[in-house]
């Protein structure tokens, strides 16, 4: 882990980007205090592609039908 002052880090930004990139733990302290802790990004998220699984799945006509009992025990009715 290096630590490191807010001005040395202001003024040595680039350099502590390139070693955070690499792996390594930057703390940044203010008043030799740790503020703030400078890590590499994960990867970015892709968009979700809509209508990617068009076709490859199936519901079945009767998915939502249930016994008269347990309906009425969704609808909180009295058995």
């Amino acid at each position: 882990m290096v630590l490191v002052n807010m001005h040395e880090a202001k003024t040595h930004l680039s350099r502590l980007v390139e070693q955070a990139s690499a792996g390594e733990e930057i703390v940044i302290a203010r008043a030799g205090k740790p503020v703030v802790r400078l890590v590499p990004c994960g990867p970015l998220r892709t968009r979700r592609e809509f209508g990617k699984y068009v076709g490859q799945i199936v519901m079945a006509p009767d998915f939502d039908d249930l016994p008269a009992d347990m309906q009425s025990a969704f609808a909180g009715e009295d058995l």
